[in-house]
């Protein structure tokens, strides 16, 4: 456990997070409820993608896209990570069939970022002034 104090409390973010290995990100396409715990967002996993894979993270936001949840498992047991923007939303696919291809580790950061994930690489280059 941390002692009072900043450095501290530093440390434990980096052991934590270091902690927690993600190999691969999945986005889920429909909104949820975001009163919806841990337990109820892998069931939802389970039912969309067939079973809920050691080391993946599963997305979610609410219908308004200011709240996103973060539910992973680790292998052992379920981290469920919150998101909430003041400002703005995620920019966040409409409904299609339940779940979208995997996050890259950059669209991951642009997304939880309010970013416009999606256009990455589209962004990458400038093709005319």
């Amino acid at each position: 456990m941390a002692r009072g104090g900043g450095d501290g409390v530093r440390g434990l973010d980096a052991r934590a997070a270091s902690m927690i290995r993600i190999d691969a990100m999945w986005l889920a396409a429909e909104p949820v409820d975001m009163r919806a715990g841990a337990d109820r967002l892998i069931a939802r996993v389970v039912e969309v993608f067939g079973a809920a894979r050691a080391h993946h993270g599963y997305l979610f936001a609410n219908v308004r896209g200011t709240r996103m949840k973060l539910v992973l498992h680790d292998g052992f047991g379920i981290w469920c990570a919150t998101r909430r923007l003041n400002q703005g939303r995620f920019v966040w696919p409409g409904a299609t069939s339940g779940a979208l291809p995997a996050l890259t580790q950059a669209q991951f950061e642009a997304l939880v970022l309010g970013l416009p994930w999606q256009r990455l690489q589209h962004m990458q280059v400038i093709t005319h002034l």
